[in-house]
């Protein structure tokens, strides 16, 4: 079982958690029944996660509104959760998917560190 993780910046603010919050209660029971999924059965695959880049993944959760999309990556027996949005285009934005290239080497960094 892989133990979830929020990254943080490092003026100790947690994006996905903060993201998460923000969200009506469906939404954040569906992301968080998704992560469990992927928590207690990793590794896992398409449909519910997707790799995005090396050591980047995503897990979709289909919303009302939307998908619904939590990056991540797995050091060992952790899942860390860096960057979340709410896709309501075809196409996920290459913004978001470097945001969470980014928090991903900072990530990296600090854990060199």
């Amino acid at each position: 079982m892989l133990e979830v993780k929020f990254y943080c910046l490092t003026f100790g603010k947690e994006p996905v958690r903060e993201w998460l919050k923000s969200l009506v209660i469906e939404d954040k029971k569906s992301i968080g029944e998704d992560i469990r999924v992927v928590q207690g059965r990793w590794p896992l695959g398409m449909p519910l996660v997707r790799k995005m880049e090396p050591d980047l993944w995503e897990v979709r959760t289909h919303l009302k509104d939307g998908i619904a999309k939590v990056f991540f990556t797995i050091e060992g027996s952790e899942m860390i959760l860096l960057h979340g949005i709410i896709k309501k285009s075809h196409k996920t934005p290459t913004k978001e998917i470097n945001l969470a290239g980014d928090r991903l080497k900072d990530w990296k960094r600090s854990v060199k560190a």
